[in-house]
């Protein structure tokens, strides 16, 4: 029980528009063998599924890239937990 406390894990350092423009890719691929194939009418709603997927990774790219512009939030002054006793 008094077992002393693990360091906390530090965050992956990940390539965030690598991730998102390889999935709307993938969604772009998507719809066009489908737009290839013309499926059924009882299955269009697979076309619009590609579709969306394809306007969030595009809103992805944006909101990831105006973040990777702003840069880190600055240190200068600590954050205090919202719970934390005056």
């Amino acid at each position: 029980m008094n077992q002393p406390r693990r360091p906390d894990l530090q965050p992956l350092k990940t390539n965030d528009t690598i991730a998102i423009l390889s999935g709307t890719v993938l969604w772009a691929i998507a719809l066009i063998v489908l737009l290839i194939m013309q499926p059924d009418a009882e299955h269009r709603w697979w076309i619009w599924t590609c579709v969306a997927g394809i306007c969030g990774g595009l809103f992805g790219l944006w909101f990831v890239r105006r973040r990777d512009r702003r840069g880190p939030p600055s240190t200068d002054e600590p954050i205090e937990p919202t719970t934390a006793i005056l």
